[in-house]
């Protein structure tokens, strides 16, 4: 059994469990806040293995297919069940139906917020190349990044993306040397004047700093850094489509993913945050994850979240509800078509993987 496959297995139970877990704790306490029945909440899904509890009318129970777990309300679908979803006013039925992504963003900010806390690994220079313009600038060895061009060198791409932008301009770069500081001033290399494969613009090898030192913030900076990744992430999303066709994205770095890639991606973080002692990278994917999976349920597709607020937008509108049967048809046909294409990014997920 491969190393990468053991750390896809224990990305999908670190990351993906929680993150849908918490996805139908929204629903299910907006469901108890709104006095709609909830026939059982159950830890993974069906089939059952045991039943742990039943209060108040709600079945516990614990199921064999250990993904986060599921909400069964009281007539989700029949408006004639009493105190059942469907029976319940319009404002009830969008509470419990947004409540779920609602709890995935929440979730988001807070792990963000103590991601950027904890702080990254910052960046060193292993190594600089004789003659480059980092050795002209009076870079040494084990200068660790601290700010580049007045930006927190928060990664190695941080740092490249802004050397390849102002090639041939000045670039101010803040460094810690030994217990002190240093400000030096660097002029990146344009492209033909080095070799992309052998080195970069300014002619650096990096690494992990050493001793642990981090790029960190405050609670105030990173709570807003924290609003600012989620709507960034949320945002790049919306402009997928565009960015494919403008060629700023190429099909495979669009590439959807199935449970199989994103517990692959996972397991590449949960290794990294391993590996560096440092939780940030786990975090960070964490809650990407759980940002993408709660904008994703509230897009109008059938059979999902937002499927589902759409038709009581649509009921809203006309002032009259679509007939129960129509909209589970819709509903039940939304889900075969998702699990079929489920099932063939799974198949390519295996075939080829992420990494």
């Amino acid at each position: 059994m491969s190393s990468s496959f053991l750390w896809s297995l224990g990305g999908f139970f670190i990351v993906l469990t929680p993150i849908i877990l918490v996805h139908e704790l929204g629903h299910f306490f907006a469901a108890r806040l709104s006095n709609i029945r909830v026939e059982e909440f159950g830890f993974g899904f069906p089939p059952r293995a045991m039943k742990l509890a039943e209060r108040n009318g709600t079945i516990y129970s614990l199921n064999w297919i250990p993904l986060g777990g599921f909400v069964r309300p009281a007539g989700e679908d029949d408006p004639n069940v009493p105190g059942g979803l469907a029976a319940a006013s319009k404002r009830a039925r969008l509470f419990v139906l947004f409540a779920g992504a609602g709890a995935n963003f929440i979730m988001a900010l807070l792990v963000f917020w103590i991601a950027f806390m904890i702080g990254m690994p910052a960046v060193a220079i292993s190594e600089v190349e004789e003659g480059s313009p980092a050795a002209v600038a009076g870079f040494q060895a084990e200068d660790v990044f601290l700010e580049v061009g007045g930006v927190k060198a928060e990664t190695s791409t941080v740092i490249a993306d802004i050397m390849r932008a102002r090639a041939g301009e000045p670039v101010e770069v803040l460094v810690q040397r030994g217990d002190g500081t240093e400000l030096l001033t660097v002029i990146p290399r344009s492209p033909g004047e080095y070799d992309p494969d052998v080195e970069g613009p300014i002619g650096v090898k990096l690494m992990v700093a050493p001793d642990g030192r981090r790029i960190t913030r405050g609670p105030g900076e990173a709570l807003v850094e924290s609003a600012e990744s989620m709507w960034n992430i949320i945002y790049i999303t919306v402009r997928v489509p565009s960015m494919l066709i403008n060629g700023e994205l190429s099909p495979s770095e669009a590439r959807p993913v199935s449970v199989v890639g994103i517990s692959q991606i996972a397991g590449q973080a949960a290794e990294v945050s391993v590996t560096n002692s440092n939780l940030f990278p786990i975090l960070n994917m964490v809650g990407l994850i759980s940002v993408a999976l709660g904008f994703t349920n509230l897009l109008p597709i059938p059979a999902l979240d937002g499927g589902r607020i759409l038709f009581v937008l649509i009921e809203a509108v006309r002032g009259r509800r679509i007939e129960p049967e129509r909209e589970g048809m819709v509903h039940i046909v939304g889900m075969l078509v998702l699990l079929g294409l489920m099932a063939l990014l799974i198949v390519q997920d295996i075939v080829n993987p992420i990494f």
